[in-house]
């Protein structure tokens, strides 16, 4: 199986620890492939929406985002991983969801999203892990993915792993195992359900774009939906 990791910073710190854990549970089966922010998307999304209208090919940062997309497509199992920065994502985080705009369903989703699973690692001081959870997870259901988990951790007194204590450290790995173990469990060879939300959402895309493609053809967010049969009754979630 293959597993791609969007690593919301480049610090080695409580959020890496508990990512790190996670992962000890598909070393020995899985292709892992990460991706550190801003490292890997090191430039702000200027807001041209060029990748909207004209493609995401024409984005100035197409280089780096293509290489990302591409594993985000291949893997079985997608990880997001950010600590919470003023009770939210990280910037770097921020600015790559920013980045796969044209990704979201009312543009163009990719088909394969309709069926991975996903999962999200964050951790906070005091509270504002749930809204940076949520940051990650709205993204991904607007991919198409239902299938999201999401692990948390509220810290009181200390954001370094070496600071706090053995019984802490202990707590916070036994409770990310037992949450690894659940997708460790998971054959991925077959593709997770989509929800009725996602259905809903997409239902609701696709009476927009049978209007926009009606109107116009050569529209490209309506043309990539009418180029996948969805105006019609293909679904991205049923096999052709």
């Amino acid at each position: 199986m293959r597993i791609t990791v969007i690593n919301g910073t480049e610090k080695h710190g409580v959020t890496y620890r508990l990512k790190e854990v996670f992962l000890d549970a598909f070393r020995e089966r899985a292709e892992i492939t990460e991706f550190y922010l801003p490292r890997d998307c090191p430039n702000f999304c200027k807001g041209c929406v060029s990748c909207t209208l004209n493609g995401e090919h024409t984005c100035k940062d197409a280089a780096y985002i293509k290489k990302i997309d591409d594993s985000l497509l291949e893997a079985d199992l997608i990880v997001m991983t950010s600590p919470a920065y003023v009770m939210h994502v990280t910037g770097a985080m921020k600015n790559l969801l920013d980045h796969f705009a044209y990704r979201w369903m009312p543009h163009r989703p990719a088909p394969q999203m309709f069926r991975k699973r996903a999962v999200i690692i964050t951790q906070c001081i005091g509270s504002g892990a749930g809204s940076a959870a949520k940051d990650m997870k709205d993204s991904l259901s607007w991919w198409g993915i239902s299938k999201i988990g999401v692990c948390k951790a509220a810290l009181m007194d200390t954001i370094f792993w070496d600071q706090l204590s053995q019984k802490r450290r202990d707590a916070l790995t036994q409770k990310v195992q037992k949450f690894a173990a659940r997708y460790a469990r998971m054959d991925y060879r077959e593709p997770a359900r989509v929800n009725f939300i996602t259905r809903v959402k997409f239902l609701v895309c696709r009476k927009m774009h049978q209007s926009l493609h009606k109107d116009n053809p050569a529209y490209l967010d309506s043309l990539h939906w009418a180029t996948e049969g969805w105006l019609g009754n293909a679904r991205p979630w049923k096999s052709t």
